[in-house]
């Protein structure tokens, strides 16, 4: 990408939206455009039609989607397929109607079967039965990768579809009810040795394993993957397979490992406890990050680093 070239990030608020502008400002992309919810309703077909014409962006960064843990995907699930198919197919069509040039789409490890073989391969994508807790966003990020494919057969687009496993950072969610497993675990422990609470009951088993990638490293992979000449992504836009890249570490570990990691982190000295009536959500999911291995990039941050600068974000946003 030239570093003059318009590029629109969509979703800079939030944790994989304002990773995506902090990486792009840090190699010298200047000519950013970003809209506020408020500015810019991406459920409205006529309002986005208008944002693009106006702006013609050369690269789009659509990281704009409703998101949330098992709570919120399961009380939420007709927001959580209406909105996310609305957004992204506003967006895509509005890029490909304005020559947008790139346009990376991002996803989920959750659009993979229930019981896909670990480490889960791109391949392992329409293989089997969804995980029902989340199956209304997953099939909404499966249509995106489904559109993003058939716009670059029909059209001669370059649109990618990247799928980064769990994900946490600066700018998380770090709400009770509504966020991810690892914010919602340093939240707890925190307000659990603040009130000197002797026990925290953590949802679930502890045994389901998980992997977590610091919102930077993922950050650092899409740019790096917009940043390639098309030959060497040539492999992505072959007609007969989806133009999808996994984005992880590769590297698990237990619920229960990772709740015994935030508690060393906040401080939390008391006990665990596990509440086997609440979900577990799939046993394992790992992903299989051997093809954007192959294409030059890795990981760099360590998790119990990452918990650390995670807490120190979660405690500056709750003074």
């Amino acid at each position: 990408m030239n570093k003059d070239a318009k590029i629109y990030v969509a979703g800079h608020r939030g944790l994989v939206g304002s990773a995506l502008v902090r990486r792009l400002k840090a190699r010298g992309y200047h000519n950013l455009v970003v809209r506020t919810h408020a500015e810019l309703d991406l459920t409205d077909q006529h309002a986005v039609r208008a944002f693009f014409e106006a702006e013609k962006p050369e690269v789009v960064l659509l990281a704009a989607a409703k998101v949330g843990g098992i709570h919120a995907n399961n009380t939420y699930p007709a927001e959580f397929i209406r909105d996310n198919l609305v957004i992204q197919s506003n967006v895509i069509h509005s890029a490909y109607q304005n020559k947008v040039q790139r346009l990376l789409f991002l996803g989920s490890s959750c659009i993979y079967p229930k019981n896909a073989p670990q480490p889960m391969k791109e391949e392992c994508l329409l293989t089997g039965p969804l995980e029902l807790t989340n199956r209304p966003y997953a099939l909404a990020k499966i249509a995106g990768i489904e559109m993003c494919w058939s716009y670059n057969r029909q059209y001669g687009t370059r649109y990618m579809a990247a799928m980064p496993t769990n994900l946490y950072g600066p700018n998380d969610n770090y709400d009770l009810n509504n966020s991810h497993v690892l914010p919602a675990l340093i939240r707890k422990m925190h307000e659990a040795k603040q009130r000197g609470d002797k026990e925290v009951v953590v949802w679930g088993t502890g045994t389901p394993k998980r992997e977590f990638l610091y919102s930077e490293d993922m950050a650092g992979a899409c740019i790096y993957l917009l940043e390639q000449a098309e030959g060497k992504l040539a492999g992505l836009f072959n007609n007969d397979q989806p133009p999808l890249v996994n984005i992880g570490c590769g590297e698990d570990l237990t619920i229960r490992e990772l709740a015994e990691r935030v508690a060393e982190v906040v401080g939390f000295k008391g006990n665990l406890t596990f509440d086997p009536s609440k979900p577990d959500g799939t046993m394992r999911k790992v992903m299989d990050v051997s093809r954007i291995n192959a294409l030059g990039w890795t990981h760099t941050m360590p998790l119990k680093k990452g918990i650390e600068l995670s807490y120190q974000d979660m405690l500056s946003k709750i003074k």
